[in-house]
C-alpha cells in the first residue's frame, strides 16, 4: 500500500539562521540536536528512516514559525530562499518528496507571485502558512491576492498551527513558570485552539463564498474542529431563532457544509483512535489524510496507526494516499 505524508518538515540553512534562530537556540538548550538534523536533512538519512517506517512519499513545507511573522521584505527573502532549498531536493528525488510553497503573507501580491512561481515553475503542490501574520487573519480582505491566486492554480493551502498572538498568550496562558506558559500556548493547547478559530473565521467570514473551489487542509485530526462541529452547526444553523448563519453570517450554505467541501484534515501525529474516529463520523472518509508530523513526531508510530484503525481496505488506501493523490495531483 502506498503512503503519503502532508505536514512533513525541514529547515533551510538560511532560515535556521534567520527566522528560525529561536527554533534553533531552544532545540539545542534541551540536548535535541538530533531534531535540527533530521529537519535539515534532505537526503539519504531522512529517505532511509522513510524507508524504515514504510513512507513512501514526503510532502515538505517550511519548519514553523516560518516567515509569517516578519517584515515583509525580509518575509519576501526568506520564503524564496526556503522554497529554492526545497525544489533542489525534490528534483533530487522526485520520487519521494513534493513540496508545499513557503508563502510571505505579510506581502501578499508578492506572496501570491511566489505561489505562481512555485506551483507553475517549481512544480509545487500548494502551500502552508502558519497561521495568523502579527494577528491579521486569512478572512481579512488584505490577503484575498493569495486566496484568489490558489484558487485559480487549484492548489490547496495547509494552515498549519502558530503561537496565538502576544495579547492572548498574556491573557489565557501566562501568570505559571514561563517553560508552561510556552507549553499550554503552543503545542499542549494553544496551537490547535487558535488554529481553529483561524478557520471559524475563514468560515464565518465568507472566505469559501468568495473562493468556493478553494480547498483548505488542517492537520492534528482538525485542531478539535470536529468534537465541536455538531454545536457549530446548532449555533449557526438557519432557521433557528437568533441564528447568526440567516442574521448576521449570511453564508450562502449551512455552516457544516464548508467544513465538509472545503476543508481536508489529516492526522500528523494524533494518533488517537477516539478522535480519529470522530472525525471519521463528521466529515467522512474522503475528507481525511495521512501525516507523521516529522521530525516532531514518528514515522514508524504513524504508519503503525494508520495500519491499525478499524476502516475498509478500500478506506485505508484513501487516507494512505488515494485521496492524497485527487487533491494534491500527486
Amino acid at each position: 500500500m502506498r503512503t503519503i505524508t502532508l505536514e512533513e518538515h525541514y529547515a533551510s540553512p538560511g532560515y535556521l539562521d534567520g527566522p528560525g534562530k529561536d527554533l534553533r537556540d531552544r532545540v539545542s538548550g534541551t540536548g535535541a540536536t538530533g531534531l535540527l538534523e533530521r529537519l535539515s536533512d534532505l537526503d539519504d538519512a531522512r529517505i532511509a528512516e522513510m524507508d524504515a517506517a514504510g513512507i513512501d512519499v514526503q510532502v515538505l513545507s517550511l519548519t514553523a514559525p516560518g516567515v509569517e511573522q516578519l517584515d515583509p521584505d525580509e518575509a519576501v527573502a526568506f520564503a524564496r530562499e526556503a522554497n529554492n532549498v526545497l525544489v533542489s531536493a525534490v528534483r533530487r528525488h522526485p520520487t519521494r518528496f513534493a513540496g508545499l510553497a513557503a508563502l510571505p503573507t505579510p506581502a501578499p501580491t508578492d506572496a501570491a507571485a511566489e505561489l505562481e512561481r512555485t506551483v507553475r515553475d517549481l512544480g509545487f503542490k500548494g502551500a502552508l502558512i502558519n497561521g495568523h501574520s502579527r494577528g491579521r487573519y486569512l478572512d481579512d480582505p488584505f490577503f484575498s491576492p493569495i486566496l484568489e491566486r490558489a484558487e485559480a492554480l487549484q492548489v490547496p493551502i495547509y494552515l498549519h498551527p502558530t503561537a496565538p498572538p502576544a495579547p492572548v498568550i498574556a491573557a489565557s496562558y501566562a501568570g505559571f513558570d514561563p517553560r508552561l506558559t510556552y507549553i499550554l500556548a503552543n503545542a499542549g493547547w494553544g496551537w490547535h485552539i487558535e488554529t481553529a478559530v483561524h478557520v471559524l473565521r475563514m468560515v464565518v467570514g465568507g472566505v469559501f463564498d468568495r473562493y468556493p473551489r478553494l480547498q483548505l487542509v488542517i492537520g492534528h485530526l482538525g485542531e478539535a474542529l470536529p468534537f465541536m462541529l455538531p454545536r457549530i452547526e446548532r449555533n449557526f444553523s438557519a432557521g433557528r431563532p437568533g441564528s447568526l448563519h440567516t442574521d448576521v453570517a449570511k453564508l450562502e450554505r449551512p455552516i457544516g457544509a464548508y467544513f465538509r467541501e472545503n476543508l481536508h484534515y489529516t492526522i500528523s501525529g494524533f494518533n488517537f483512535l477516539p478522535p480519529f474516529l470522530d472525525l471519521l463520523l463528521q466529515v467522512g472518509v474522503d475528507r481525511i489524510m495521512f501525516s507523521a508530523d516529522y521530525p516532531y513526531a514518528s514515522m514508524a508510530e504513524a504508519r503503525a496507526f494508520l495500519d491499525a484503525i478499524p476502516v475498509s481496505p478500500a478506506d485505508r488506501e484513501r487516507i494512505a494516499h488515494r485521496n492524497a493523490e485527487r487533491l494534491f495531483g500527486l
